[in-house]
């Protein structure tokens, strides 16, 4: 299934005009049919707000950049009704030729997040400690100036999508329809970068698109459609921990599912009392697709082959042996959360098997633990942005909620047929169209949502494309939010200012 091209609805609403939010509507000409009236939310946006900061540096430098917080008006082409208002933040340093200086947009997944995680955890200039002790919701909202931020070799630009942050969704449900679906999102979000780049004469910058996880997944897509259908040419990606193909997280009987989260098991076991890399792995990675696969595709009828399987399961992840007995050899990823740090009575993270929280009902069936990664830093990163935009970007809507997650769109994203979903082949036909686009794929060994092997075996599938060096895959200690840790954050900005050659 191709997907070059946007529905036709997503097309008529986004494909042609998206106007900054500040700049007046044009009046329309007797021959054109008159807009809606406006609904009573959309002056709710204030206008773009440029703000000047310094920071130091925890390592003695300093960071000087103009911050512009505001939104970009996407409008129905035909009609000129309002689509949405998507939220932005710009931060961009001065030098002598700024019109030629990096970019880089980044946006985070869900989908139906914001783009906080990546603003406030890795790539921006004030950062809010996502640690394992910053995990709760009563941390204090408290910024550091980011020693690691990407700003003094890339400008940033975060999007919030339709719904999110404090991005606004104009219409009724067939706009929401189609701005909550695959193709529809990828369109909106490819117009509002060419209209950023477009009003702020940034046509000769080297561009580049950040995204994790569902993000991961928009990225390579947002990149195509810019080439072929905005015009827009981008220079590289940067995926961090990202889904390149649904159809494996979609078939959870299927004998990869599990070759792909052994490792990121193996690795939660291992690296408990010390910090792992991925030369650590290399003997799991060596049996998950031999020995593993081999036994696994040997069927459970097979009882030679569950007695390997269970043994050696149990040896990689230190799970009791009945347990692996129990399944096969086919340890769940729940069964895994639910039973790795049991003996503690603790609930470890899907996005970072190193981070657990309490068990509400460690002695039998009851309410499991809500995710302490995922859920635990909601309240921090919310109030620490609502704060950023009162008090240091000076751009607060009166009115606005800020949807850090809108589990709305989560819950009613038009997906299709989801287990078709991929973004191989975009990100294929993008760096084949370009034979100068570089990407930087990152992950955390100890992710068990998108396990780094299952990119891996995507990669490995893939056929080359020119100079093996246009594409770089890392993985670093830690989860899904690697970046929360300092080594890990460290590296991953060295990663990507060399992708870029800065």
């Amino acid at each position: 299934m191709r997907l070059l091209h946007a529905a036709s609805l997503s097309l008529c609403l986004l494909g042609g005009t998206a106007l900054a939010q500040n700049q007046p509507a044009q009046q329309p000409n007797q021959q054109q049919r008159a807009a809606p009236a406006p609904s009573p939310a959309l002056n709710a946006l204030p206008p773009d707000s440029v703000t000047q900061h310094t920071l130091t540096l925890p390592n003695g430098g300093a960071l000087a950049f103009t911050a512009t917080a505001g939104s970009i008006r996407l409008s129905n082409r035909d009609s000129g009704a309002p689509v949405a208002d998507i939220a932005f933040i710009a931060f961009e340093m001065k030098t002598d030729d700024s019109a030629r200086r990096a970019v880089t947009f980044a946006m985070n997944g869900g989908p139906g997040y914001a783009s906080a995680w990546l603003n406030l955890g890795a790539l921006g200039p004030w950062r809010l400690a996502m640690d394992a002790a910053g995990a709760r919701p009563s941390a204090p909202p408290v910024v550091t100036p980011n020693a690691e931020s990407w700003l003094p070799f890339t400008d940033l630009v975060f999007l919030d999508p339709a719904g999110t942050g404090y991005s606004q969704i104009h219409g009724g449900d067939d706009v929401r329809k189609s701005l909550w679906s695959v193709n529809g999102d990828i369109d909106s979000l490819a117009t509002t970068i060419r209209r950023w780049l477009e009003a702020r004469g940034r046509g000769a910058s080297p561009k580049y698109i950040a995204g994790e996880s569902y993000g991961g997944f928009r990225a390579p897509k947002i990149a195509h459609r810019l080439q072929v259908d905005q015009g827009v040419g981008v220079n590289g990606l940067v995926l961090v921990s990202p889904v390149l193909d649904f159809a494996r997280s979609q078939s959870s009987r299927s004998p990869l599912d599990h070759v792909a989260r052994l490792p990121s098991y193996a690795a939660a076991h291992r690296g408990v009392d010390r910090t792992l890399s991925r030369a650590d792995m290399v003997d799991v990675e060596t049996y998950a697709r031999g020995g593993y696969l081999g036994d696994l595709m040997a069927g459970v009828k097979d009882e030679a082959a569950l007695a390997r399987l269970s043994a050696r399961v149990s040896d990689l992840t230190g799970l009791p042996r009945e347990l692996t007995a129990r399944y096969a050899g086919r340890v769940p990823m729940s069964v895994f959360v639910d039973e790795f740090r049991r003996a503690e009575k603790n609930v470890v993270s899907m996005y970072d098997a190193h981070v657990a929280g309490i068990d509400p009902s460690p002695y039998g069936q009851g309410p499991g633990a809500q995710d302490q990664m995922r859920l635990g830093l909601h309240a921090p990163i919310v109030q620490t942005m609502v704060g950023l935009y009162r008090d240091k970007l000076d751009w607060l809507p009166k009115d606005g909620r800020y949807f850090f997650q809108n589990e709305q769109a989560g819950r009613q994203w038009d997906w299709g047929d989801r287990s078709r979903q991929e973004a191989v082949r975009d990100f294929s036909s993008a760096m084949a169209l370009d034979p100068n686009m570089r990407t930087l794929i990152a992950h955390g060994l100890t992710d068990l949502v998108t396990p780094y092997f299952e990119t891996q075996m995507v990669l490995d599938q893939m056929p080359p494309l020119g100079d093996p060096a246009r594409l770089r895959f890392e993985v670093y200690a830690g989860g899904h939010m690697f970046y929360s840790r300092e080594e890990s954050r460290k590296k991953f900005r060295d990663d990507a200012r060399a992708m870029m050659g800065r």
